[in-house]
């Protein structure tokens, strides 16, 4: 199976062939017959050929700056479904973490296998998920082992202290992507990642009153390395098809859950939410963020997927009444404010660069 041609004929990337197509079309425009505006009366005609390249170079400009868009806005979008567990959890009282991971994931691959038949048929479906190559089993582990070690880890330590490991997902990224492809980190980048450590450290200060264990600090620098590394991947790799993986790696979390979990019981009411803690949160969340994060660099993925641990208390405050405490505002309004001007940034850059994607990584 050829994923390259597949994966962009599917994906609505525009090959070479087609860009050629879209230059010849706009390029008769200036042999039509149209009367010329004033301004243009003097101008010597330009030859065709130039005409042609030009054209094809503003489509290409446009396509590259609308896909760098959509990478943001899915990468956001999944940040915002992320951010929505704590309200689901907040509703569950199943003492057995294992299975929720199990109800989860199976909700989570329900809903990932439906978006690939809607998407490309039954047997297309099938096809994907018996051609992955490396790369997506590679993100499929990644996100195996941050579904498991997630459960372990906060029965090890606190959750302030896995949100805080996960606010080094930016950096991890960034190092992976400078020492493994060269992508530049500029000062903007570090200066942007800098404060949304700062501002996450702001958020979770109030909340270290537990015993930190070893073993749960090494889970959680489990979970971060292998989401950089799930980051890094789809940046990388960005002709793959990636949510198989993700189908594959919940799949796999689900299993692992199933043979670890003391009984699959629950209620009718624990079901409707674990369905919308599987489906919308986990499911939805994965499948907008493999889609986008291949458009945008690996660490402004990272950097506006850090928005989920600052929203996720806000939901929780305003459904459940758990007001937060004034350091986790302080702690928010730093990050949000640290995101916004990154990526106010990297767009405007991307706009005068002629639509090309940013270059910090």
């Amino acid at each position: 199976m050829n994923w390259t041609g597949n994966s962009a004929k599917r994906s609505g990337v525009t090959n070479a062939p087609a860009m050629r197509g879209v230059a010849h079309r706009g390029a008769p425009a200036d042999h039509a017959g149209l009367s010329p505006a004033p301004a243009m009366i003097d101008r010597p005609a330009r030859p065709a050929s130039q005409s042609a390249a030009r054209s094809a170079s503003e489509v290409t400009g446009d396509s590259a700056a609308g896909s760098q868009r959509a990478g943001v806005w899915l990468v956001f979008a999944a940040a915002f479904a992320a951010s929505l567990g704590g309200v689901f959890a907040r509703y569950l009282d199943i003492e057995d973490n294992w299975t929720v991971v199990f109800w989860r994931s199976f909700w989570a691959c329900a809903f990932l296998f439906a978006f690939m038949v809607w998407r490309d048929g039954f047997r297309g479906a099938i096809a994907l998920l018996l051609a992955m190559r490396l790369p997506s089993i590679v993100v499929a582990l990644c996100f195996t082992i941050a579904s498991t070690a997630f459960v372990v880890a906060i029965a090890h330590t606190t959750i302030a202290n896995v949100v805080l490991m996960l606010a080094t997902v930016p950096l991890i990224a960034a190092g992976l992507a400078w020492a493994a492809f060269g992508e530049r980190i500029t000062l903007q980048t570090g200066l942007a990642i800098a404060l949304v450590i700062g501002g996450v450290a702001v958020m979770v200060s109030d909340s270290f009153s537990g015993r930190i264990s070893p073993v749960g600090d090494l889970l959680s620098l489990a979970i971060c390395v292998s989401y950089a590394i799930a980051t890094v991947t789809t940046r990388r790799f960005a002709h793959v098809r990636m949510v198989p993986a993700v189908f594959a790696g919940v799949f796999l979390a689900g299993l692992l859950a199933a043979f670890n979990a003391s009984s699959l019981a629950v209620t009718g009411a624990e079901m409707g939410v674990l369905f919308a803690f599987g489906a919308l949160n986990l499911g939805l969340g994965l499948a907008l963020f493999v889609t986008g994060a291949r458009l945008i660099p690996a660490a402004l993925a990272a950097l506006i997927s850090t928005g989920e641990p600052v929203m996720g208390p806000i939901w929780v405050w305003l459904v459940h009444g758990e007001e937060p405490s004034p350091r986790t505002l302080i702690g928010g309004a730093i990050v949000i404010a640290a995101l916004l001007w990154y990526v106010l940034r990297q767009m405007g850059g991307a706009r005068r660069s002629g639509g090309r994607g940013p270059s910090a990584a």
